[in-house]
């Protein structure tokens, strides 16, 4: 059932980049196909392929009918746009795994179930794995020129570096998939990045030229943080929807985080908050930057949607420790998780031996782990109330830490102030 515009949607959440002429018409009149390609360079997904995730989300909502493509053929051949060097390639195995990966994930954001403009998932290996090479270039490749493919910014912008012929070929496939869908599954438009345009024109000349018919592209702006640096990276690497290479609390704190200017664009992009309420949220945000109601309601939204309601109050939970936790509450965390509270502090290790021998506080803060310069620091700054061990403050200088202090019979964690902590793992 119909709830959306799709392209009014698109346009007040910021999100709509190029659309060829008569998109628009065309979604007004009738119930449209449309597809979006994931290539499977990973067996999970990762937070930068949330616009088109939520693109296709958006577009069964407004009632029409949603393709997610696993590029399981393209996969192996790597998407030159937007890249500056030539990709790796990947086995099968690794590939087989990837797009079953990812399969299951598209699986949890889209109703492929419903009987009114249900959802398809199809992978391009099953229409590429039996056509020849040779039949390949004979059927599709006369109708695109060398000259046209080559204009294209995802061609010209690597022309420099140098770009193989293999890559240059990803181009015809992508049109190609295009065209099979139009033929296949009366797919009248692709969707995708900014990046995409030229392999998405590719596709609609493709179908122009071989089947005598019209088809449509539109791209939504790629999603880059208020200070330009590229979003969804992290120092730690990418964030990923996989709860195994992500956790949800690490994926909870990457949203809680965000800067309060790209809240105000990513509450838009990344949640299916309505207009209305959207606009609340940054108002009532404006008045208290200091409240973060922003990045609550991203965070909230976000943890729930991909993870779930569980994970997201697992995550509030984990967060408090930080700040108001007791010693049980951080055994209570599973390894994984401890470990995920505490990144990015600085660590130090002490051999279990030396633990056992019985350490001086005073001598495990300044010598043992260097969390301060010298003894007479350290009893300073107990004596003013200023050290935790295990989130008890520490209230002599001549307490004596031995094996019972661990905390998963492996970590002492050490906190400097309120603010400050140091962990220390013992092996």
């Amino acid at each position: 059932m119909k709830t959306t515009n799709f392209v009014d949607e698109l346009r007040w959440r910021g999100l709509l980049q190029d659309m060829m002429p008569g998109t628009e018409e065309l979604l007004n009149k009738e119930t449209v196909s449309a597809y979006i390609g994931f290539d499977p360079t990973a067996d999970s997904l990762h937070i930068g392929s949330l616009t088109q995730i939520f693109t296709l989300i958006r577009f069964q909502k407004a009632g029409h009918k949603p393709i997610a493509l696993i590029g399981g053929a393209t996969g192996m051949v790597g998407d030159p746009s937007g890249k500056s060097a030539e990709r790796n390639l990947l086995n099968e195995e690794d590939l087989n795994k990837n797009v079953a990966g990812i399969k299951k994930q598209l699986e949890k954001f889209l109703d492929f179930d419903s009987s009114e403009n249900n959802a398809e998932l199809v992978n391009n290996y099953d229409w590429m794995k039996n056509y020849s090479f040779i039949n390949f270039i004979r059927d599709i490749g006369k109708h695109l020129t060398v000259s046209y493919m080559m204009a294209k910014d995802s061609v010209k912008n690597r022309l420099e570096s140098g770009m193989s012929f293999t890559e240059f070929s990803y181009q015809l496939l992508q049109a190609y998939d295009f065209y099979y869908l139009h033929k296949n599954n009366n797919c009248k438009l692709q969707m995708g990045g900014s990046d995409q345009w030229g392999n998405i024109t590719s596709g609609t000349e493709l179908i122009r030229r071989k089947a005598s018919s019209e088809a449509f592209g539109l791209t939504t702006q790629l999603i880059k943080k208020a200070d330009g640096t590229k979003f969804g990276k992290t120092e730690g690497g990418n964030i990923w929807l996989d709860k195994t290479k992500t956790s949800p609390y690490k994926f909870y704190q990457f949203w809680i985080n965000t800067s309060d200017v790209d809240a105000k664009n990513f509450i838009k992009v990344f949640t299916f908050l309505p207009k209305e309420e959207v606009e609340n949220l940054i108002s009532e945000h404006d008045k208290d930057p200091g409240k973060r109601v922003l990045q609550k309601a991203l965070a909230k939204e976000l943890t729930c949607h991909v993870h779930s309601e569980a994970d997201y109050n697992a995550a509030i939970e984990t967060s408090t420790v930080l700040f108001n936790g007791e010693l049980k509450d951080l055994s209570a965390l599973d390894e994984a998780t401890f470990l995920d509270v505490f990144d990015g502090v600085p660590q130090f290790n002490i051999s279990k031996s030396e633990l056992e021998s019985s350490i001086n506080v005073l001598e495990f803060l300044s010598e043992k782990t260097q969390v301060l310069p010298s003894k007479s620091e350290a009893r300073k700054l107990i004596q003013g109330g200023g050290i935790s061990i295990n989130k008890e403050k520490v209230e002599t200088h001549e307490l004596i830490l031995n094996p019972s202090f661990l905390i998963n019979n492996k970590y002492i964690l050490i906190q400097k102030g309120k603010k400050n902590y140091f962990l220390c793992t013992v092996n």
